[in-house]
């Protein structure tokens, strides 16, 4: 009599396998998840270092800051030769809009930032402001 032989997985060693990659993953993926906080206030400054060259870019054509970012895109101030941002003023990595303010009697003129994950002013950690001035 010929020995029938089988190919394939028993479900005992699937189990195994699974719970092996269930270890893992739960090792790996809180280390996965601290990095894309970090990689979001990263994009963030980014984000905002390319709104403060259109800012200045504005200021060398009209000879002042814009009193909100939408001027960037559209404006009838004389001088205005934009747009300046290739299509809209980008939102934050959370999903808000950049806080901007202009105040020509100030040193630094304007402040741009974000409020950071909470999207409250203040914060520590991940829920810190991200600020560009």
């Amino acid at each position: 009599m010929k020995k029938q032989t089988t190919l394939g997985f028993t479900l005992i060693e699937l189990l195994i396998v699974i719970v092996i990659l269930g270890l893992l993953m739960s090792l790996v993926a809180p280390t996965m998840f601290s990095k894309v906080d970090s990689t979001k206030v990263k994009t963030a400054r980014a984000q905002m270092q390319m709104i403060s060259t259109a800012l200045d870019t504005y200021r060398l054509d009209v000879g002042d800051y814009p009193a909100d970012l939408n001027q960037l895109l559209d404006s009838s101030v004389y001088g205005w030769d934009g747009p300046y941002m290739p299509k809209r003023i980008p939102e934050d990595p959370w999903g808000r809009p950049y806080h901007y303010e202009y105040s020509p009697s100030s040193e630094q003129q304007y402040r741009l930032q974000s409020f950071g994950k909470d999207g409250k002013i203040g914060g520590e950690g991940m829920a810190a402001d991200v600020v560009h001035s």
